[in-house]
């Protein structure tokens, strides 16, 4: 049954209820397109009857602040002792488990322990949002309905399946479980890991580490590579090289006099150098499968956190913090961001974050003022703009 229902929702079309409007009449509109997708008409009535908007889940998507903080700030209040050593006791305890998503799926078990760690503290804090409600509500609102209304439509197959009950809750953007999926990534790549008939993420750990396996597989992990490891550059380095943009077999960056913290580079790879916070902050080589993690959370300062937060979990020693340019305020930033945008560069909103967007144009800027080009933007930036 799950097979035949997973090949309605991808061969049939994506929703298109109109956003925005009467919330009982949008219901209605979604659950038709349910019934079209798939779902039994008994249990899309079932899914949608009594569902209700959720006004915590709009405050809360409208203020993600906590991707303000720089990477040190953000790694040190994510990784501790306390949290780094339940990671190595899960890794032996459930040996079982992670060496099936190994062999499966060719997914490390530092990375899936990072991730399970960072997104429900292993499990113990997955979110009190009505998982239905926080849907629903998102894929009403006008923001991104193009992104949620067909996570909707996967929630109630999920529902039509046994494997979403009514009262499912999670984080308040809809992800569910101890490794926080959605609902159509659980629907088309969800395990089964502990065979009793039923993938639920929330209370199976086989389940969920299996399906986050799967679902890294999906999006492009390479099985038996690296992601990321802690380098030292030469006081002489070219700063413009440094940066997603730019990729390097790990050969050539050799010969540039990058060295690594913790064993060798891998040899035969592409890598990008990173510098989180500038060129007297820390500094990763960032391998191929470094990117895909950006297909579970789209902010550059938790992927690289828990790049290599996973690094320590497999034995790698702490970074050399080094002593960065203090950050800019929010005021500053989006100060910044605006003579950014004045200058033709596109950075997005202007949020204060320092996202893809606007690390590009600040090294950019840096170069063309002939500051040092690490991408990290600073008050002399700033005055100089």
């Amino acid at each position: 049954m799950r097979a035949a229902l997973v090949a309605l929702l991808l061969t049939s079309p994506a929703a298109a209820a109109p956003c925005g409007g009467d919330f009982g009449d949008f219901l209605k509109t979604m659950e038709a397109e349910a019934v079209a997708s798939g779902t039994p008409a008994d249990k899309a009535a079932a899914f949608f009857a009594g569902a209700q908007q959720d006004p915590r889940v709009l405050k809360a998507d409208r203020s993600q602040g906590v991707f303000r903080k720089t990477f040190l700030d953000f790694s040190q209040s994510l990784i501790s002792k306390q949290r780094l050593s339940t990671a190595r006791q899960k890794a032996e305890s459930l040996d079982d488990i992670f060496t099936r998503a190994e062999a499966d799926y060719g997914v490390s078990r530092g990375i899936l322990l990072a991730f399970w760690a960072f997104e429900t503290d292993f499990g113990q804090v997955q979110g009190d949002f009505n998982t239905r409600n926080a849907l629903l509500t998102l894929a009403h609102d006008c923001r991104r309905p193009d992104l949620f209304q067909p996570q909707v439509l996967a929630a109630a197959q999920l529902y039509a399946m046994g494997d979403f009950p009514l009262d499912t809750t999670g984080a308040w953007a809809g992800e569910i479980g101890m490794v926080q999926m959605l609902p159509k990534d659980i629907l088309e790549r969800g395990v089964d890991g502990d065979g009793d008939g039923l993938i639920l993420l929330k209370t199976s750990q086989a389940d969920a580490i299996l399906s986050g396996a799967r679902l890294l597989q999906h999006h492009g992990w390479r099985a038996n590579e690296p992601w990321l490891a802690e380098v030292t550059l030469p006081e002489t380095f070219d700063w413009s090289l440094t940066g997603l943009e730019t990729e390097r077999p790990t050969e050539d960056w050799q010969a540039l006099g990058v060295t690594p913290r913790n064993g060798p580079l891998a040899p035969g790879l592409s890598a990008s150098i990173l510098l989180p916070q500038g060129r007297k902050g820390p500094a990763f080589l960032a391998y191929p499968n470094y990117r895909v993690l950006f297909d579970w959370n789209q902010s550059f300062v938790y992927v690289t956190t828990a790049a290599y937060f996973a690094t320590r979990i497999e034995g790698a020693p702490p970074y050399a913090a080094g002593s960065p340019d203090p950050a800019l305020d929010l005021d500053r930033m989006k100060r910044l961001q605006e003579r950014l945008t004045a200058l033709g560069h596109d950075v997005g909103q202007i949020d204060g974050i320092l996202g893809a967007g606007t690390r590009r144009a600040v090294q950019t800027e840096q170069a063309r003022l002939g500051l040092p080009a690490d991408g990290w933007p600073t008050l002399a930036l700033l005055d100089a703009l």
